[in-house]
């Protein structure tokens, strides 16, 4: 009698048949790491998806066997500077595998880094003209930067190794200047770090504190994990913030959208920490220059006065009755002591005075 149905193991057999058979080769598939766990035994064990409009419209399972996956972990470390992790978009060649006990897997054969970096491009590409169409980008370039910048909100994980650096930097400088500085602590690497920065820049502006400007700095990384500053959440913070914001992200060639969003960017936190104590030591300087100038100035001018003074002295002393009567000459005074400038002015039997250098003598006039 022929059986009128299958038992499990046949129709998985059946279903195993089909799929290899519809999917004998590789193929290439776009996806995102939705989870990732290396065992210890050397192979790596995943879950791939897809969404559309924040809905998971797809999901398989997946695997990379020892031998595959060290090989492509390391280049894919190797070309993005990176570790494949939860989160990221990647193009995979896979083989359609199904087992009778576990059902269909997807075993990796390799994977593409240099996709991954396209994908982070494309996006990033995406998020710059969003953010010049909402007019986001230039924002914060309105703002001014006061000259000697005094109140500072930091914003940066309290373990990072630049927020140290920039600690350290500012607490010895050689010159002594003291700065106001507060920690607003947020994530600065992972997915969380876009909106951990934007609730930090939030806190900021709620604090009421009018500080002279923020900093947000992070102390380096591969251009994976500094892809959260290219998010578009952590952009338009930047660029809502009423303080002039500056970054210093730890990077020498990259240029990220939260450098284009801010008022100013540097390089690292310690070009931070130059960029502050350069203003103050130019600032030093220069009261230093017009001290001097001003200490100058002001001897030449009394200098000046006093040899005008010198000058005026000499006149008068050669003005003096006194000095004129030590050369020869006598004064004459009539009986109420006034200078006489003319013999008319007397009479005859009139009682005058005569002035020596060392003394007066009286006389009449005959």
């Amino acid at each position: 009698m022929e059986k009128e149905f299958l038992e499990l193991v046949e129709l998985q057999a059946l279903i195993k048949d089909e799929l290899e058979s519809a999917f004998p080769g590789r193929i290439r598939v776009k996806a995102e790491i939705s989870a990732l766990q290396a065992r210890s035994n050397g192979h790596c064990y995943l879950e791939l998806s897809q969404s559309e409009g924040g809905r998971v419209v797809a999901k398989a399972r997946a695997v990379c066997w020892r031998n595959i996956w060290a090989q492509v972990s390391a280049c894919f470390a190797q070309v993005t500077g990176s570790a494949l992790k939860e989160g990221m978009t990647v193009l995979a060649e896979v083989s359609a595998s199904y087992s009778e006990l576990y059902g269909f897997t997807l075993v990796i054969n390799d994977i593409d880094p240099e996709f991954t970096l396209g994908e982070r491009e494309l996006k990033r590409q995406m998020t710059l003209k969003r953010l010049e169409s909402e007019g986001l980008l230039d924002m914060q370039k309105g703002l001014a930067l006061p000259s000697l910048p005094y109140r500072i909100a930091v914003i940066s994980a309290p373990d990072a190794a630049g927020y140290r650096d920039f600690c350290r930097h500012i607490e010895s400088n050689e010159y002594g200047f003291v700065y106001a500085t507060e920690l607003y602590p947020a994530a600065v690497q992972g997915d969380q770090a876009p909106q951990s920065v934007a609730d930090a820049l939030a806190a900021v502006e709620a604090s009421g504190i009018a500080y002279d400007c923020v900093m947000l700095m992070r102390g380096g990384g591969s251009k994976l994990d500094l892809a959260c500053f290219d998010e578009y959440v952590m952009a338009a913070a930047i660029a809502r913030c009423p303080f002039p914001v500056i970054t210093g992200i730890g990077h020498d060639q990259d240029h990220h959208i939260a450098d284009m969003a801010a008022c100013l960017y540097v390089k690292t936190p310690t070009a931070l920490a130059d960029w502050l104590i350069d203003l103050y030591a130019a600032e030093d300087e220069a009261i230093a220059y017009y001290s001097t100038r001003l200490r100058l100035a002001f001897q030449n001018k009394v200098n000046a006065m006093a040899a005008k003074v010198d000058m005026m002295e000499s006149r008068i002393l050669a003005a003096d009755p006194r000095n004129i009567l030590k050369r020869g000459y006598t004064l004459t005074l009539d009986a109420s002591g006034k200078v006489a400038r003319s013999a008319r002015v007397f009479n005859s039997g009139d009682e005058i005075r005569l002035l020596f250098p060392d003394g007066e003598v009286e006389a009449r006039v005959k």
